[in-house]
């Protein structure tokens, strides 16, 4: 009984000195959030929802209510200026939509990419995502050694060379739309943009035949968990501790899980090819194996690494490029006049060829116009973010080193300052004697961490875009929204229903 005495005396004790502890960690927390606050509070920036949580309860929110969080970034660059504060717990966030800062930062290579959102992009859940890839890589020397190998998969004789299958796998959704036309089915445009832009990323990137408008698969929903646990998994960090959220993380994981697996058979498949000494393309899943290839011994990060690329091109090579499109046909479908100029320059480029080549891209000025200005208004890549470690200086405000900054193009791209009546769309701001905009236009980033993809995807939307131009009318069915739904990247909400019908040529 003496002894049990001793045992619970022992444990109160020890409960007492842990309480203490845990005090006078607590009370040493509050004392660091409320230094920080006084380091950098005098940046103009928003009232904070709470001393601790600082700015987070805003944007639950906005998730909360089904809002766009880059809404909310427009709404303070319009009132705070070039330059915001954002607190979250100790963490300071800097909007920035100063031209001068963003080239500063976004076109050196000593900003790293901000710890705290890339490292969630890590893994989702528990469950490796995109690890430690061509995106996600903070490190300079890790990033610039996986950016050196897979340049050659996006050289411009390399991309060339993909106008054979970007033409066919057009063709396939031309032969789609003409069979919803002839049935007079209503078209859901983002859908099949989506099918078409996961069959070419198959096909050109990594020698695999989908056919997606023709057959189910299951990555297309797999993808759309991925970026939608993404969302939740980088804003709310309660998200997981909420037993109702558990069968959407569950989904999640096994997302992840798929892509994962999937890739690791594709890369064993292709490395037993080039082990045989067969032939074969020189894509981005041969650049992923050669990546690996320059170290001696392969260890399990090394194939995990190739995993992490796999994935990233997997989701990267698509996603933005549909939602492109999409956004396009939807604002063209809202502007007659637009979608007629558009029109009669594929009719003059194109005619009646079923097979555009390289050299016909560049002479379709005014559709690249009209893809440039669908990114401005709707940057499916919404922003990026940069670590800033010394001290700098901003539109004459001092901030001391120790932050986050934030860029959001989505907010610069719809800002009066920046361009005229921003929410009018007009592909005139982007002709070739138009003055480019400086600094605030960056749907593929910018700098050295630039979208290594832009021109390949770009390629590919004029391809799809001139071909339905080409052959089809099409309207907006009335009734649905212009809502942008946010899943990691910004898409249309509604699916962009389209009532589609063959196109009738003057003789």
């Amino acid at each position: 009984m003496a002894l049990l005495d001793v045992f619970f005396t022992i444990c109160a004790k020890a409960l007492t000195w842990l309480c203490v502890f845990l005090f006078i960690i607590f009370v040493g927390y509050c004392f660091y959030i409320k230094y920080i606050h006084l380091k950098y509070d005098h940046i103009p920036g928003p009232p904070r929802d709470s001393f601790f949580l600082g700015h987070s309860p805003t944007f639950l929110r906005v998730i909360k209510n089904d809002g766009l969080i880059y809404d909310k970034f427009l709404e303070w660059s319009e009132t705070y200026g070039t330059v915001y504060r954002i607190n979250v717990l100790h963490y300071v966030i800097m909007g920035v939509t100063c031209p001068e800062a963003t080239k500063e930062i976004l076109m050196s290579p000593k900003y790293p990419k901000d710890l705290m959102l890339y490292k969630r992009l890590f893994n989702l859940f528990g469950q490796r995502f995109l690890g430690n890839g061509l995106v996600t890589a903070r490190d300079h020397e890790v990033w610039y050694k996986q950016r050196r190998i897979m340049d050659p998969a996006f050289s411009s004789l390399y991309l060339r060379g993909l106008m054979g299958t970007f033409n066919e796998r057009a063709e396939k959704l031309m032969d789609k739309l003409s069979e919803l036309a002839d049935n007079n089915t209503e078209a859901n445009m983002l859908q099949l943009v989506n099918g078409v832009t996961l069959d070419v990323i198959a096909k050109v990137a990594f020698g695999v035949d989908l056919d997606l408008l023709s057959n189910k698969s299951p990555f297309p929903k797999a993808i759309e968990a991925c970026l939608k646990g993404m969302v939740y998994h980088i804003r709310d960090s309660s998200f997981r501790f909420n037993p109702k959220n558990w069968p959407f993380i569950n989904e999640v994981r096994e997302a992840c899980r798929l892509l994962r697996t999937t890739g690791a058979l594709w890369i064993h498949d292709r490395k037993a090819a080039m082990q045989n000494g067969e032939d074969v393309p020189k894509d981005i899943l041969t650049q992923i194996i050669k990546t690996s290839s320059t170290e001696e011994i392969m260890t399990a990060e090394d194939e995990e690494l190739m995993l992490d690329n796999f994935v990233t091109f997997f989701i990267a090579g698509q996603e933005t490029t549909a939602n492109q499109l999409a956004f396009c046909i939807m604002e063209l479908a809202r502007h007659p006049e637009i979608l007629a100029k558009v029109t009669n320059e594929v009719d003059d480029v194109i005619g009646m060829k079923q097979e555009i080549s390289y050299d016909d891209l560049g002479k379709l000025i005014y559709l690249s116009q009209v893809l440039k200005e669908t990114l401005r208004i709707y940057p499916t890549a919404p922003g990026t973010s940069r670590d800033v470690h010394g001290d700098m200086e901003i539109d004459g405000i001092h901030l001391p080193g120790g932050f986050t900054c934030m860029f959001s193009s989505f907010a610069t791209g719809r800002m009066e300052k920046f361009f005229k009546d921003p929410l009018k769309f007009d592909p005139d701001r982007f002709h070739p004697d138009a003055p480019r905009p400086y600094y605030c236009y960056y749907p593929f980033s910018l700098g050295p961490r630039s979208c290594l993809g832009k021109n390949f995807a770009q390629m590919e939307a004029k391809v799809v875009m001139a071909k339905l131009l080409q052959r089809f009318d099409f309207s907006l069915v009335p009734g649905q929204t212009f809502d942008i739904e946010d899943t990691g990247t910004l898409r249309p909400k509604s699916g962009v229903i389209c009532n589609v019908r063959h196109r009738k040529y003057k003789n």
